[in-house]
């Protein structure tokens, strides 16, 4: 291992005591302070999902950041005071800091201080299993260190270890740092690029089959369905991320055989670096005949959830593909009350339920994809059933346009399909 690997590996290595955060928002002109706050909720799950733990959150109304801080002085003060009454170990920002700003902040709030690209970022290294999702996390990783090496080393000598991404270095070893960074970054495209062509491989060698990719925000349960499809046993928690590494697993309903991949969940504000590094991963993506468009039906922003998946889509390529929306967890969602019931019901009380109306919902979002949208819950078997008669139904579509002269009783050989895993 070289110098410089000893070096960041030692900025990576987990805290024997569970560090403590505060989180930063900015209240944006046209933004609610409950928006803000429903972004900051996700934030502190993120940061969780990290292995940190939320003390404090803090917003502040502001037009534009500050050029300098980010937020204005009084509310740095603000932060600065908390932070060292409570001796807080980092200050994590909704959103991504100049290294300028980065570097800036650090000096006057005197501890580590995460941008929400940082926090993704070590949150994909701690997640990713394969060499792809390796490879790719620490190319986005390095291409987002480079510009930041000044602050960061400057600051590695305080390091208390922990959670993040600080540790132990002088400013004369600076320019060295750079050049080992830049011949690490030219290395990792070279890998990615052979591993992306043995990827290209494999996918050419899955045609004549219908390919299924599960998409959706993060943490919406689409493992969850893809081992409830697959009767497979892949990794599935109430954690931001829990799936970074594409997984395929092949799948015969009803004669039909299909190949269904589980993808990364999105996320708001996905780091530009990490889309750029995942794009051989968003192949499984841009390739499919059907998108499974997985959505919590029980968070309550889940409307904007659906726009930033459907935006990330249009982004990979993928905006194009047909779509069936799945909506899962209604089994967290009240259901609808009787209109005599609703009459004695207080207007807080119909709000903070978050009643819904299924049948209205099923009827609108039918309109935009052309195809009719399945309540489900992966996790108790609600609507499953449904939900698989639904898939078939799409599957056969596309399986249909395959072979054109398909039969239902025609007995599919599977045989070339059996290494796609």
């Amino acid at each position: 291992m070289s110098k410089l690997s000893r070096k960041l590996q030692k900025l990576y290595d987990t805290a024997p005591l569970q560090e403590t955060a505060v989180l930063v928002a900015l209240i944006r002109q046209g933004q609610t302070e409950q928006q803000a706050n429903e972004y900051l909720d996700e934030l502190a799950f993120l940061t969780e999902t990290l292995g940190a733990k939320t003390v404090y959150k803090f917003t502040q109304r502001l037009e534009r950041p500050d050029v300098r801080t980010f937020v204005g002085s009084g509310k740095l003060e603000e932060i600065q005071s908390y932070v060292e009454h409570f001796a807080v170990d980092m200050v994590i920002f909704d959103d991504d800091l100049s290294p300028s700003q980065m570097r800036n902040l650090e000096n006057e709030l005197k501890v580590k201080v995460y941008d929400r690209s940082l926090l993704i970022l070590d949150i994909f290294l701690k997640r990713a299993q394969t060499a792809q999702a390796k490879t790719q996390v620490e190319l986005a990783r390095f291409q987002y260190l480079l510009p930041r090496l000044t602050r960061m080393w400057t600051h590695l000598e305080r390091q208390r270890g922990g959670t993040g991404t600080r540790g132990g270095a002088g400013e004369k070893e600076i320019e060295t740092d750079k050049r080992d960074i830049r011949n690490k970054i030219a290395l990792l495209k070279t890998k990615l690029k052979e591993i992306e062509k043995q990827g290209l491989t494999q996918r050419k060698s899955r045609k004549g089959i219908v390919r299924v990719a599960l998409v959706g925000y993060t943490n919406v349960g689409k493992s969850t369905l893809m081992n409830l499809i697959t009767k497979s046993d892949i990794l599935a928690e109430n954690k931001l991320f829990a799936t970074v590494d594409s997984t395929v697993r092949k799948v015969v309903l009803e004669n039909i055989p299909f190949l269904l991949s589980d993808t990364v969940g999105f996320i708001r504000k996905l780091p530009t670096h990490l889309i750029e590094s995942f794009k051989s991963t968003l192949d499984e993506i841009r390739e499919a005949d059907l998108l499974i468009h997985v959505v919590d039906i029980s968070h309550p922003n889940f409307e904007d959830h659906i726009s930033v998946v459907n935006e990330t889509l249009n982004e990979i390529g993928a905006g194009d593909k047909p779509i069936f929306l799945v909506f899962n967890k209604m089994d967290l969602v009240p259901p609808k009350p009787s209109e005599e019931e609703m009459m004695h019901m207080t207007e807080h009380e119909l709000q903070e339920k978050r009643y819904l109306d299924f049948e209205q919902l099923a009827t609108a979002y039918g309109k935009k994809t052309g195809i009719a949208p399945i309540f489900m819950s992966a996790h108790n078997g609600g609507n499953v059933e449904l939900f698989r008669q639904g898939l078939i139904k799409e599957v056969k579509k596309q399986h249909l346009k395959i072979y054109p002269h398909y039969l239902e009783n025609e007995v599919v050989d599977f045989s070339a399909f059996e290494n796609l895993d």
